[in-house]
């Protein structure tokens, strides 16, 4: 079909609802209907994500019941016993998101498969580990994480709980693909699901039992019972799905002294409150921070809405709060959890820790200190999760702890994605430990690292290049930086660089070019002589392309000026390139 037909059929068809066929007609802006329409939205390796609304390209309970029918084949592929299995179902707090999850079971029910649909919002996570619980054979979460709020998504995960693999993801998207018509699927009624037996709603049963989990991963349980009201915590869930049980897997630790942002308590799809909800941002932080001056709080948390992702801020020795970045909280709990399993001697011979490639080379150095074997993977949570089921499986190494620069993080074995709960969890517990036992806080251990490894400083730039052009204009700005030999950034020798697309490692000095074992991607790191990169990525899941930059110093006034130099040159370059292309 081309575009002209795909508006004619979304706008005329009876299976289309009175509402969908009233919004595609009311589009008239010719470029609006060609990027509604020009393709579908792309199904990746965990799923899909997009801006809400009528159309092909976008998030609608038809783009859902399609990619659903398509998963519930690959489902059935598994003969009675993967129906009898089921598919867990969860949602976050977006638009829609509790009309999709519930889209989706229908059609799920519809094809003869059991559902187990949670009775409200729960966080990510928790999806994740009621797949493994219930040894469901799949899993599916409505939510666009920290994106937007006119963004929602369907994340899919298999039965190890971990987001769905490349070769299960390429066979659910050859039957979403084989079925060019998009009429024809029509869910189970909600009645007919219940008697069959195919729907059955969760809750609290799996609350629990996740909570046990979470809070046996606790290092030092009978000091949190005993001092943990001493640390003042304010936690703000930005309107999403963490907040019962981040504030109950604290309190049921003996955190008692939490205050929760109650202007952003509640679950809200507009997030009325912040520019866009990701704890990344500093203005998601603004109102916490006047709780915390008002409360003298310790420690300020912050959860996204599917509560995957947690950002942090710390109070500075002078009262004010400074918000520390992914890659700073990823090495303060990889240190953390390191130090106090060695001193408690339970870190294993072969312990490991997982982290991504565009995460910073200090968690590197303070692993391989504590004689733990270091994986890189690729960006995105998934890979850390492969890789530790691979881990496990091949009985090679025992993960203590994974994170990526995103503000993801894990601890355990039986969740198989990014969990901000246990993240609250470990850093509450590692916050008061520092306070209570060592007098200290997470700057001092900061400053503490740095002076023992080198002082790495980490930065973050974004452009957003929406819609067909955008993506046209990544891939030219892709291929300006595979042409051109790179040798050094703002005076920095590059050691070697990383084409995760072709799979080659080139290092500079010698020119040898080695096989990379990394799946391949869309990716160029350019690695420092010394430590440090620059890398380059088109994100999965967002209309943008995102630059990545750390440098090591000895100081922190010297590292400061070369993130700033090697930011204007690389910014610089783009500018240059994009220049060229808009010519």
């Amino acid at each position: 079909m081309n575009i002209e037909d795909r508006y004619r059929l979304w706008s005329e068809n009876p299976y289309f609802d009175e509402e969908t066929r009233l919004e595609v007609r009311g589009i008239t802006d010719p470029q609006e209907i060609e990027d509604r329409f020009y393709t579908d939205l792309e199904f990746g390796t965990g799923g899909l994500r997009g801006i809400i609304g009528a159309g092909t390209n976008r998030m609608n309970k038809y783009v859902i019941r399609k990619v659903t029918q398509g998963l519930a084949e690959c489902v059935c592929d598994h003969g009675p016993e993967g129906m009898e299995q089921g598919v867990v179902i969860a949602h976050d707090s977006r638009r829609y998101s509790p009309e999709f999850a519930l889209e989706a079971a229908l059609v799920l029910a519809q094809n003869g498969i059991k559902v187990y649909l949670f009775d409200a919002l729960r966080p990510t996570p928790e999806l994740s580990f009621a797949v493994r619980q219930l040894k469901a054979l799949a899993g599916i979460v409505i939510t666009a994480s920290h994106n937007p709020k006119t963004y929602n998504g369907y994340k899919v995960y298999w039965e190890d709980g971990g987001q769905v693999p490349p070769t299960k993801a390429d066979q659910i998207l050859a039957r979403i693909e084989a079925r060019e018509n998009w009429l024809g699927i029509e869910p189970m009624s909600i009645t007919e699901a219940k008697q069959q037996g195919l729907l059955q709603i969760i809750g609290e049963e799996i609350d629990s039992t996740y909570l046990n989990r979470v809070k046996s991963l606790a290092l030092h349980p009978d000091l949190d019972a005993l001092k943990g009201g001493k640390l003042k915590i304010v936690y703000t869930p930005l309107h999403g799905a963490g907040n019962h049980l981040v504030r109950r897997a604290l309190s049921e630790l003996g955190f008692s002294s939490v205050s929760v942002v109650r202007e952003q308590e509640n679950p809200d799809p507009d997030f009325t409150t912040v520019p866009y909800p990701n704890p990344e941002i500093p203005a998601t932080f603004e109102l916490a921070k006047q709780y915390g001056r008002k409360l003298n709080a310790d420690l300020l948390l912050a959860t996204d809405p599917d509560s995957d992702r947690l950002g942090v801020a710390l109070r500075t020795h002078q009262g004010d709060y400074v918000q520390l970045t992914g890659n700073q909280i990823g090495v303060v709990l990889t240190y953390y959890v390191l130090s106090q399993k060695k001193a408690l001697g339970a870190l294993p011979d072969n312990a490991a820790i997982i982290k991504t490639v565009a995460s910073t080379d200090l968690a590197d150095e303070v692993a391989h200190y504590f004689q733990a074997r270091v994986e890189n993977v690729l960006t995105g949570f998934k890979f850390i999760a492969e890789k530790e089921k691979e881990m496990e499986e091949g009985g090679w190494g025992t993960f203590q702890f994974g994170f990526e620069e995103s503000y993801g993080y894990l601890a355990g074995d039986f969740v198989r994605d990014k969990d901000a709960i246990i993240a609250s969890v470990i850093l509450a517990e590692a916050a008061l430990y520092y306070q209570e036992v060592e007098g200290i806080n997470f700057f001092d251990v900061l400053e503490n690292i740095y002076q023992k490894f080198g002082y790495y400083l980490d930065d973050q730039e974004s452009l957003v290049l929406a819609g067909k052009r955008g993506k046209e204009e990544m891939a030219l700005i892709m291929d300006s930086f595979r042409q051109e030999e790179i040798s050094q950034l703002s005076g920095i020798p590059v050691a070697k660089i990383d084409d995760y697309e072709r799979r080659v490692r080139k290092d500079s000095t010698t020119g040898e070019t080695y096989d990379l074992q990394l799946p391949r991607s869309n990716v160029l790191r350019y690695s420092f002589v010394g430590g440090g990169f620059v890398m380059v990525r088109p994100s999965g899941t967002e209309p943008k392309i995102k630059f990545y930059f750390s440098v090591k110093a000895d100081n922190l006034t010297a590292a400061k000026d070369s993130l700033t130099k090697v930011k204007d040159e690389v910014m610089n370059r783009i500018a240059k390139i994009r220049s060229v292309i808009e010519a």
